[in-house]
């Protein structure tokens, strides 16, 4: 009875043996790896819109113009508006050194009240990976285009 336990127990040692020496390695990542790095920069003509007052329905449409001033192409990610009534569009090829593009913005004026939204823009740009640009003033209510009609003349009875 004791060769039987005792080979039972030289056995199960070998197979955890060999269960531990057949797994792999897993390679570690190293914390300290360098990220790749660019040297374009981003600069802008303007980081506010002031739309001061607008009519509700006006055009909410502006425009952030944008210089390249590194030496290697710029490339914008991502942009995203703060909320749903803030939409941007921005370039999505590679902005060339020295070269000048723009990021379009449009705001919904469906909505009567003051405006202080933002744009995040996320880039390559060594100087500004990410930019928040802004957009404020306020939207007013249309005029009444059809008021009250009152009578003008003799009102028959």
């Amino acid at each position: 009875m004791k060769k039987i336990a005792l080979s039972l127990g030289i056995a199960v040692c070998s197979l955890a043996c060999a269960t531990v020496n057949a797994q792999t390695e897993v390679p570690v990542k190293k914390e300290n790896a360098a990220a790749p790095t660019s040297n374009a920069e981003i600069s802008f003509n303007k980081e506010v819109h002031d739309y001061g007052k607008i009519e509700k329905g006006g055009n909410g449409v502006c425009e952030f113009v944008f210089t390249n001033t590194g030496t290697d192409p710029l490339i914008i990610s991502k942009a995203r508006g703060s909320c749903g009534c803030t939409v941007p569009t921005w370039p999505k090829e590679p902005i060339a050194p020295g070269a000048s593009s723009s990021i379009k913005v449009k705001y919904d004026t469906k909505r009567v009240g003051p405006i202080n939204k933002s744009v995040t823009l996320t880039s390559n740009a060594k100087n500004s990976p990410t930019k928040v640009l802004r957009i404020k003033g306020t939207v007013k209510k249309a005029p009444d285009l059809n008021p009250k009609a009152t009578p003008v003349g003799p009102v028959a009875n």
